[in-house]
């Protein structure tokens, strides 16, 4: 199953930092709006209650009558604005009009005492208005009777004194809140400084040539947090079990070569001897089973270790891989002639490459056994050096045999695959060519010719 990265811990950091923030810039904006209507709504309730009482001190008792002395200029100026405009309504007795704004609606059911202001909210023409209402005794104490004096203001007023105060609270609070995510996005990424340098030495560490055989180096960070310095600890630590596990197969290699080599060598030795001495047919059958086991017991071996060598690091050094392909060649021109094939080399005069000889030797040695195993009789063998493109050199090794079927071409390389049943083979050669090619920072082809035919090698990078 595929491994989907998850959230970087930057972002979880700006996130579990910046939300909270906005969290609270949103909730104080809310509240300042709030804040900034009561505050507007406070303001008009101071000036309707100057303005019911200022009203009421107009209206003066005669006798059984009433004397408005309310100037026409002061009805005016109530009037002037008709987005915020106050209205006011005099009746007597409450609710009987006399003088005003006949549509003022009455005040909810509720005991209003008299001589005190009584604010409420309504709505004249579908539009808030807030409403003071002051009721007075007038006449003798015979004929008592009550004033009720109303005075209206659009609440249009309060709205816009919130808005102002909003507008002049949240434009500091943005330009803070800007300033805080700006402080606190720079300190997110000096904190995680320490994690960038510990990622930058160990990118530094891996993208080292391939093939060193120099432990990867300890990390160190200096000036870095506790917990980075404890994550760097640990690794040192993997680093370390890494390289005592590479010396521990190296001595492995090293006793495996020497413990299974000599026997099997002195088992095929003592083999051939028997035959020679073993005139019997049927002890020379029983022989021969056992020195092509032996023999095929030897190759494995071989092949075993020699994949197990190429997995290992190595120290890459400046090779003519031309002159390599040559020589390996040569070495194995009198098999192919006893098989009665033409093998011969094409290609560059000189290539200079960073490789390891004796890797490039074995896997330049598998690539022909294996075209010399599985081509056929009279088949024509070529190895050939040149240049790819990508500043690649090419070393790879031609015939003119039956092929793969294209369907199988990408399983060449994989481990105890086999194009064929016949005996010879354990399906490591090319395996190990491709452990050799990853050594050197390449990689392997399999291409089919025309009209017939396989072309097996593996690219590395130019110097």
């Amino acid at each position: 199953m595929r491994h989907v990265p998850g959230v970087s811990l930057q972002r979880k950091l700006l996130l579990w930092l910046l939300l909270p923030q906005l969290v609270l810039w949103l909730s104080g904006g809310f509240l300042a709006w709030r804040i900034a209507l009561q505050n507007g709504e406070k303001g008009i309730d101071q000036t309707l209650t100057q303005s019911v009482r200022a009203l009421a001190r107009q209206i003066k008792p005669i006798g059984d009558g009433l004397l408005v002395d309310f100037p026409k200029a002061a009805q005016d100026i109530l009037e002037q604005d008709p987005a915020d405009r106050i209205t006011y309504m005099v009746s007597s007795p409450p609710g009987r009009f006399l003088l005003g704004n006949a549509q003022l609606p009455p005040p909810p059911p509720v005991d209003v005492a008299v001589g005190e202001a009584f604010l409420y909210q309504a709505r004249v023409d579908d539009k808030p208005v807030r409403v003071a209402l002051l009721d007075v005794d007038y006449g003798t104490a015979q004929t008592r009777q009550r004033l009720r004096v109303q005075v209206a203001q659009s609440l249009t007023v309060r709205e816009r004194i919130a808005q102002e105060l909003l507008a002049q609270m949240l434009i500091p609070m943005g330009l803070m809140g800007l300033a805080l995510s700006a402080l606190v996005y720079a300190g997110v990424l000096r904190g995680l400084q320490p994690l960038k340098r510990l990622e930058a030495q160990i990118e530094q560490a891996g993208a080292r040539p391939h093939g060193t055989s120099n432990p990867l180096p300890p990390i160190e960070l200096t000036s870095a947090p506790q917990e980075v310095h404890s994550l760097a600890s640990t690794i040192n630590r993997l680093l370390d079990a890494v390289a005592r596990g590479q010396q521990k197969e190296k001595r492995f290699l090293n006793d495996a070569a020497h413990q299974l080599r000599t026997p099997l060598a002195g088992l095929i030795g003592q083999t051939e001897l028997a035959l020679h001495e073993s005139h019997e047919p049927a002890v020379q059958a029983r022989l021969h089973k056992v020195l092509s086991a032996a023999q095929r017991s030897a190759h494995l071996v071989h092949q075993l270790l020699q994949l197990a060598r190429s997995e290992s690091t190595v120290d890459l050094q400046t090779i003519d891989l031309a002159a390599l392909a040559r020589e390996v060649a040569r070495e194995w021109a009198a098999r192919a002639l006893a098989q009665g094939m033409d093998l011969g080399y094409e290609g560059d005069e000189q290539l200079t490459v960073q490789g390891q000889p004796l890797l490039l030797r074995e896997a330049l040695n598998n690539l022909i056994d294996n075209a010399l195993h599985y081509a056929g009789p009279d088949a024509t063998v070529t190895v050939r050096v040149s240049t790819a493109p990508g500043r690649k050199a090419l070393l790879a090794v031609e015939d003119d045999g039956p092929g793969v079927p294209p369907e199988h071409l990408t399983d060449l390389f994989a481990r105890f695959w086999r194009g064929s049943d016949k005996a010879g083979g354990c399906g490591l050669g090319l395996s190990i060519v491709k452990g050799i090619a990853q050594r050197h920072g390449g990689q392997t082809i399999a291409e089919p010719l025309v009209p017939h035919g396989l072309r097996v090698g593996l690219k590395i990078p130019l110097p």
